[in-house]
């Protein structure tokens, strides 16, 4: 482009803004209006995921109320000031044993609500499935909590059999066993009626009822079979594989009579008491609860009529959370309460028996995710920001500079409501255009620096106008996240949160504290693994996703707390150690009349920990570091203090916790 084409575009573009801002008159500047914590609270959605459990108090930070509406509340951010006292470091994941306690007391609740409404002349026995979350203490209580309600627990493995065994200690209460089993499996369950305990070995391959049956013959044991049934109708959501056809565990009704016949020959058709079936996990939508129970329970009550001993019904899990406070059958969201859930069960299952005339089944349901998912809360820090670079003022370039740079100018200058997607298209045509003169060596670095600071200024002022838009046109959609900043958390995404990077799993995030100021700034999240997968950009919304999160500028000296909640299923137990973060501080709270008692302290990992973990001896580690600063010494490399220094330090980190420290 020649100097005369560059004057002749600017004095076109010139006249063209002379007359746009003629067109259109100046938008009067809003009204600003105080912040307050109902507005936080609608952007948060924190009473639509966090009820009954979390809310904001006056001084604009989330309180717990582990007993629901019970009574009591503990200030979130005051708490982990206070565990920070206690010399524990961030990120800690907090649980609430008694939100534990009321999400078992309101499961059994509505079943017995609806048993009582539908006249059910049988009882409901949960089970919590130890694979959402094998921690100790955490099956300790919620084993604790369900004593009354004779509440029980299922195993899908070897390993988590073992735990029942020696955990589950209520009289009446059912351990399901689930899972691919060998030969110790099975007899290990059996012999689990030796020492009180109320196994029920639930078939899912063929080849395990010859292993029921030898086992049976062997130990002398008559054991409580049930068998999995692969439905036809399908789950919803990432888990909708669970079931049909190819689904990966489970009998075909042609496989559940060859069963049956083997059982009669072996004469332990009575055996068989249970028929199991499973959806899938975090079920959305309610139909698909009502047409998986309508044809179990038809097969239920045809194995009945085969002459099987059926006793029990258990649905599965799948109950779902309302992550996102939607209250729709969004995956992250459910669009049934727990007792239209119970409703549906036991009233379905009641009339399938009724129109055969059979006693009605003991009603199992294996809910993890509903019973886990609230108790804990992961609070991290964070520990700096980078932002885009913008200026509230942009000086007129001189008539020296480079013509793009004048141009870009003049578009800054000229954006208003009626043009600003032009604008917008036109900034990013400037901006390429100086990439490419850059890369040809015909635009100097300072003047690339110029035109990059005033795109990002178009983008600000075109963003601030777009944000008021309730059109928003599809070019401008991720000007938003185009123009967040990057806050840097102080947690392992991989390690704490992996749902999120494995299956862009949803998790309410906002800040614990500083909740009646507004967040004028908008970004994502950022952990410490060098690893780009190691972020969260992905939040809940009222609509759909929403890909950046408002956050607070950080303040010089003062710590940012935000918290993750309603992640405590899964998360623990399917965290890696990416980068060697291991896991992080738990403290277990209970809420008692004169506040709170922390239960359990569960330390993090340190170094030396993780370094054994992928076997690294760590007094071999330092050996072989002394050895280097004695070498380095004779070589006059070090000094003889740096070399104190450096062991110093190699050996502190050793016993130091993995995460970054004040």
């Amino acid at each position: 482009m020649d100097a005369t084409e560059q004057r002749l575009r600017r004095e076109q573009r010139s006249k063209k803004v002379a007359l746009d801002s003629l067109e259109t008159p100046a938008l009067p500047a809003p009204k600003q209006q105080k912040w307050t914590i109902e507005n936080s609270e609608e952007l948060y959605r924190i009473q639509g995921w966090g009820d009954p459990y979390f809310s904001i108090n006056a001084a604009g930070h989330i309180t717990v109320s582990p007993q629901a509406d019970r009574g009591g509340s503990l200030d979130l951010f005051e708490l982990v000031e206070s565990l920070k006292q206690r010399n524990l470091s961030l990120p800690i994941l907090i649980r609430f044993s008694d939100i534990l306690e009321d999400r078992i007391e309101r499961l059994n609740a509505c079943f017995s609500k609806a048993i009582a409404r539908y006249n059910y002349d049988g009882v409901y026995r949960g089970v919590f499935p130890v694979k959402c979350n094998q921690q100790r203490h955490l099956v300790e209580d919620l084993v604790r909590f369900g004593k009354p309600h004779q509440f029980g627990l299922e195993a899908g493995s070897k390993a988590e059999l073992l735990i029942a065994l020696a955990t589950l200690n209520t009289p009446g209460s059912l351990l399901v066993c689930n899972g691919y089993k060998d030969r110790e499996y099975v007899e290990t369950a059996m012999l689990g009626q030796r020492i009180g305990q109320l196994p029920i070995i639930v078939l899912e391959q063929v080849e395990e009822v010859e292993l029921a049956i030898e086992a049976s013959r062997h130990l002398g044991i008559r054991p409580i079979l049930g068998v999995r049934a692969k439905l036809s109708n399908k789950g919803v959501g990432r888990w909708g594989g669970s079931a049909g056809d190819r689904a990966k565990f489970g009998l075909t009704i042609l496989e559940i009579l060859n069963v049956v016949e083997r059982l009669k020959q072996a004469d332990m058709l009575d055996c068989l008491q249970l028929l199991h079936f499973h959806i899938g996990s975090q079920i959305s939508a309610i139909s698909v609860v009502k047409d998986a129970l309508r044809e179990a329970c038809q097969v239920y009550v045809e194995l009945a009529s085969l002459g099987a001993n059926m006793q029990y019904l258990d649905v599965g899990g799948g109950l779902g959370v309302d992550y996102d406070g939607s209250k729709t059958n969004f995956y992250a969201s459910k669009n049934y309460s727990t007792q239209n859930y119970a409703n549906d069960v036991v009233a379905e299952v009641k009339e399938a028996c009724k129109a055969r005339e059979l006693p009605v089944p003991t009603l199992i349901s294996e809910s993890g995710r509903a019973i886990a998912s609230h108790q804990s809360v992961l609070v991290f820090d964070v520990l700096g920001t980078s932002s885009v670079p913008t200026e509230n003022t942009i000086e007129p370039p001189s008539e020296e500079e480079h013509a793009i740079v004048q141009e870009l100018y003049e578009t800054y200058q000229g954006i208003h409501l009626n043009n600003y997607q032009e604008a917008y298209n036109d900034a990013i045509q400037f901006k390429d255009e100086a990439i490419s003169l850059f890369n040809f060596g015909y635009l100097r670095l300072t003047d690339r620096a110029k035109i990059e600071r005033l795109f990002w200024a178009c983008c600000r002022k075109i963003q601030d106008i777009v944000r008021n838009e309730e059109y928003v046109p599809d070019d401008l959609e991720d000007l938003d996240r185009m123009m967040a900043s990057i806050y840097y958390i102080n947690m392992s995404v991989f390690q704490s949160v992996p749902d999120t990077w494995a299956i862009d799993q949803l998790f309410p995030i906002m800040p614990i504290h500083r909740l009646n100021e507004e967040p004028t700034c908008r970004g994502t999240l950022a952990d410490l693994t060098c690893d780009s997968d190691g972020k969260i950009d992905q939040f809940i919304d009222l609509r759909d996703v929403k890909h950046v999160m408002e956050l607070h500028s950080l303040k010089p000296a003062e710590p940012y707390y935000l918290g993750l909640f309603l992640g405590g299923a899964y998360q623990e137990i399917m965290g890696s150690l990416h980068n060697l973060f291991g896991d992080t501080n738990t403290v277990h709270i209970h809420l008692t009349p004169k506040g709170y008692q922390i239960e359990h302290v569960v330390k993090g990992d340190t170094m030396k920990e993780v370094l054994s973990y992928v076997q690294y001896d760590s007094e071999d580690l330092i050996e072989n570091i002394r050895r280097r600063t004695e070498q380095a010494l004779q070589d006059r490399r070090i000094t003889l203090q740096e070399s104190q220094l450096l062991l110093q330090h190699y050996e502190h980190s050793m016993s130091r916790y993995t995460y970054l420290s004040p």
